[in-house]
């Protein structure tokens, strides 16, 4: 099994930035499909070299090395630790000895494994049998013109080109089948924020339900911008494509979002006469709450639309329904 090692230089400041840099380490490797950077099951791991100083002086004091994190969360936390612990010895006016420490998780803590008091004690030497590895030029150029759009590249992306809020992008560029996925439903021609309120709400709720990834997705692109292009064309309203429509899609991922709504009776009522006679019926079926709202109480509003919701099956245009209300219940 190969493995990369990758060296930083000193220039991480804090237990936060160290665990995201190791995010985006992640990212990295499996948007390049180079490793599925599952950390508990040591596809990628974490060492950390941490040396501490006081404030305003250049130099970094002695370096230990914590090995083997297996999670973002153990990187944070035991780099907090040594830390606490280095700067403890140091305030007590004892002396930080360079070695190699692990971190017990059920502790919180780190402890010794070995000294290494200087950099002939790791036995460096170089390999006989080993020629020199020149990279030129023109072969690394010729990778990087075969590199996808990277993960931070797409997430600005997304800001830029569609106007998704920073969190959108963040989430939807996270991993390349969700990101892919995601071009590939706006690719039919909807509303990008409409695609990534359906992928980060139901889509998302399905998905972690089932404890499957977008990979193993029933819906695709296409059916699921079938569903988004009913919502935004007002054939259909949000709540029940999400409750409704959606699980039945699911459920007979050979068809297609309209035929299937219209054969469930789904489609909003756009009879604008038989809506409004429904909107009669329900005022008057509550006097009462009438006089209340016509006293202050426009909260009731909801209860209204809730009855001529009740009474349509939910297939009443919201709109509609609410101006169609007012109208009633002020005249």
């Amino acid at each position: 099994v190969p493995l990369i090692e990758i060296v930083t230089e000193p220039v991480i400041d804090s237990a936060e930035e160290a665990a995201a840099f190791v995010a985006q380490i992640r990212r990295l490797v499996r948007y390049l499909d180079v490793s599925d950077g599952n950390m508990e099951e040591g596809s990628l791991r974490c060492d950390a070299n941490v040396s501490i100083r006081p404030a305003g002086q250049a130099e970094l004091g002695q370096k230990v090395e914590i090995k083997n994190m297996n999670s973002l969360r153990h990187v944070a936390r035991a780099i907090e630790h040594e830390i606490a612990r280095q700067t403890a010895l140091l305030e007590a006016g004892e002396t930080i000895i360079s070695e190699t420490r692990t971190y017990d998780v059920a502790r919180n803590q780190t402890f010794a494994m070995r000294s290494k008091e200087a950099l002939n004690d790791y036995r460096y030497f170089p390999d006989p049998d080993l020629s020199p590895l020149l990279i030129g030029p023109k072969w690394e150029e010729s990778v990087r013109l075969r590199l996808p759009t990277l993960p931070w590249e797409l997430e600005e992306q997304l800001q830029r080109e569609h106007g998704l809020p920073a969190l959108d992008a963040g989430v939807l560029s996270d991993s390349k089948p969700l990101a892919d996925y995601f071009l590939a439903t706006l690719a039919q021609g909807v509303p990008a924020k409409a695609v990534s309120n359906w992928l980060m709400g139901p889509v998302k709720g399905y998905l972690n339900e089932k404890g499957q990834d977008i990979s193993d997705f029933d819906l695709s692109p296409e059916q699921l911008a079938g569903v988004i292009r009913l919502v935004e064309d007002n054939q259909l309203g949000f709540s029940v494509a999400a409750q409704q429509l959606f699980p039945a899609l699911i459920a007979q991922p050979d068809t297609q979002a309209e035929p299937l709504a219209e054969s469930l009776g789904l489609l909003q009522t756009q009879d604008t006469n038989e809506l409004a006679q429904i909107v009669v019926e329900v005022v008057e079926a509550f006097p009462d709450k009438v006089k209340a709202y016509q006293k202050g109480k426009k909260g009731l509003i909801g209860m209204f639309m809730g009855e001529v919701m009740k009474r349509t099956g939910g297939t009443a245009d919201p709109q509609s329904t609410k101006t169609l209300l007012e109208e009633k219940l002020n005249s």
